[in-house]
């Protein structure tokens, strides 16, 4: 059998890998040009070395085996574009080879009416069409006259099938806004490669419609949801950073790039802004609340394509844009092992296996920003991002939640209401999205309350990993239901002072429904101080049995952990110490938790409440 068959023993394990080292300086010294090139050889390689070489079964053969899944992604196709660069770049056939072999297994999740399909299913979801009909239309403007004219014609004639497609079924609001925003810079691409007018128009008619999706008054793309225009109880509108940044502006934004249109380029430029508040400083994307969180990776989202191509076209007005370019590159990078990007910077440590989906579509925006001409010199991490700025409370209306960059802490707490698909939760009910600390990095972070595959086919499976809640919280177990403050819709959020946050949460069971004898109101008090972070829980009811504050501090498991008092432990990274106190005493198991999104380990600390009525429980972190 061909070493590269798509069989268990032929994956390699991540298990004995050497820890990633996360939090890495930025070698600025190294140019943005250089580094993108490396990285993107690096993962052109890593989906060759995975290529499934089995002539004798064609729903196989060509396709790329993922290392984490067990099937092939329809979407693998999209991989055709980046082995046609390398090609070209290095005049290595192989890349030819490997691309003419994808491309007729593509026929596995072609449809007849011109579709492609996220499966090799005629069944299966089709909207990803305008993806890979912008992957091939990207091949043919670029590298066309280096291509075979016998492939050549092929792709084209497959691209009039599925433009025919496009143009019939895509609208604005046909389902989430990311796939009506990239129909636009889709059909302009396939009227161009394809010298069809009728593409052009309608890719011009539906551009028009692009600034009716911005929310006021921070620009941020609303209509992740089905349908695109619903709104949660509270009102409102179905929002997901990760799909915004890394797949709906960066098509939009090119498309007015293309189309020389300044009055949408500035419109978007304000849009990019909006979306910028979320980068973290090393590069990260808190998407701990958004509506498709589901698919949260630490530096972006599972499945998209990148934020780079949209702020790198318009980095030579905002300093900004080009320090987020560098430096969210620069994490997928540290996240790069085994010449394939993993889903969170602690996949390595904990013996995840990657989803070849990041590779396959993160490789082709950095192929787009190297065949465009763009002055990449301008990509540097020079400037200050938003959350850099010490501003300290910054209320995002559109989501009912507060930014918070205070002292040296960053994070945002969340009331947002939004769910996507029933019971999948991120960030609710008052709890920290994500905290950080600017000289130590990620302290906490949210993930699914209660993890799910909310898309079967673009989830990884989890199985031989735990899926332990990251997200900090307050819980019972009452009769075999969980109640728990992250299931609560309606927290109220208040700003007590210039570093001080009050929460009134209610406990529910993740159908919302809280205790049915009475219900379990919890207050948490959250302080951003200058030397320390300190939360504070109040139980606002009487005394009830076995109701814990539960907060996993993420710690990877290389990481030195000493419990010194039944109230205290310190956490060791690097030159980096973190001091955690409890006013309670709790047990200690050093066994790291794992949870997929955004792919954090994390030591989970379990605090009982203390037997008074209205009592309460009080922690700090310090770092030194």
């Amino acid at each position: 059998m061909d070493r590269r068959a798509f069989t268990a023993t032929t994956l390699l394990g991540l298990a004995s890998i050497e820890s990633l080292e996360f939090h890495a300086k930025v070698d600025s010294a190294v140019g943005y040009k250089s580094m993108i090139k490396s990285l993107l050889a690096t993962w052109v390689d890593g989906l060759l070395s995975h290529q499934i070489i089995d002539i004798s079964d064609p729903t196989r053969h060509g396709g790329l085996a993922c290392p984490s899944c067990g099937f092939i992604h329809g979407r693998c196709i999209d991989a055709i574009y980046p082995f046609i660069y390398m090609a070209q770049t290095t005049q290595d056939k192989k890349y030819l080879k490997a691309a003419e072999r994808l491309f007729e297994w593509s026929k596995n999740v072609s449809t007849a009416d011109g579709a492609f399909t996220v499966m090799p299913d005629p069944k299966t979801w089709n909207g990803i069409s305008v993806f890979g009909a912008i992957a091939l239309s990207e091949t043919l403007k670029f590298h066309g006259d280096f291509l075979p004219k016998s492939f050549y014609i092929k792709i084209e004639n497959r691209l009039k099938e599925v433009a025919e497609f496009i143009y019939k079924t895509f609208t604005m609001t046909f389902t989430n806004v990311n796939y009506g925003y990239s129909a636009v810079y889709g059909l302009h691409i396939l009227g161009e490669v394809l010298k069809n007018e009728k593409y052009t128009i309608r890719s011009k008619e539906l551009a028009k419609e692009i600034k009716n999706f911005l929310t006021k008054p921070n620009s941020l793309v609303f209509g992740e949801a089905k349908p695109s225009d619903i709104k949660s109880e509270k009102g409102f509108y179905g929002i997901d950073l990760g799909y915004n940044v890394e797949e709906t502006l960066p098509n939009v934004v090119q498309y007015a790039h293309e189309v020389h249109d300044k009055d949408l380029l500035e419109l978007l430029t304000k849009a990019l802004e909006g979306h910028l508040e979320f980068l973290m400083p090393d590069g990260a994307w808190d998407n701990s609340w958004g509506t498709r969180m589901a698919k949260w990776s630490y530096w972006g989202s599972r499945t998209t394509d990148g934020c780079q191509l949209a702020y790198t076209l318009l980095a030579a007005k905002r300093p900004s844009f080009r320090k987020a370019v560098f430096k969210n590159t620069y994490l997928m990078k540290l996240c790069t092992k085994d010449n394939l990007l993993h889903g969170g910077p602690h996949y390595v440590s904990h013996g995840m296996k990657p989803c070849i989906h990041h590779t396959f579509s993160h490789a082709k925006v950095l192929c787009t920003l190297l065949n465009l001409n763009i002055n990449l010199k301008l990509i540097n991490e020079k400037g200050t991002l938003p959350r850099e700025t010490n501003y300290g409370f910054k209320k995002i209306e559109e989501i009912d939640a507060y930014l918070v960059s205070k002292n040296d802490w960053i994070s945002i707490i969340s009331a947002y209401d939004f769910i996507y698909k029933k019971h999948a939760i991120g960030a609710m009910g008052g709890t920290l999205g994500i905290l950080y600390h600017k000289n130590y990095g990620p302290v906490l972070s949210s993930s699914m309350a209660k993890y799910m595959a909310v898309e079967v086919f673009n989830q990884q499976p989890t199985v031989g990993t735990s899926t332990f809640p990251l997200s900090i919280r307050v819980e019972l177990v009452k009769i075999n239901t969980l109640y728990s403050n992250l299931y609560y819709k309606n927290a109220e959020i208040k700003i007590i002072s210039s570093d001080i946050v009050k929460v009134n949460t209610t406990l529910c069971d993740e159908d919302g429904n809280a205790h049915p004898e009475r219900p379990i109101r919890i207050e948490l008090i959250y302080k951003f101080l200058d030397s320390k972070f300190e939360v504070e829980v109040r139980n606002l009811s009487n005394f009830e049995e076995g109701l814990n504050f539960i907060i996993p501090l993420i710690s990877e498991n290389k990481e030195k952990v000493i419990k010194n008092t039944p109230h205290s432990l310190t956490i060791t990274k690097g030159k980096s110490e973190l001091s955690f106190k409890s006013s309670e005493s709790f047990d200690l198991i050093t066994k790291r938790e794992f949870n997929l999104v955004p792919g954090f380990e994390a030591l989970p600390i379990k605090i009982a409440f203390p037997k008074a009525d209205k009592s309460n429980i009080n922690c700090n972190i310090k770092i030194n």
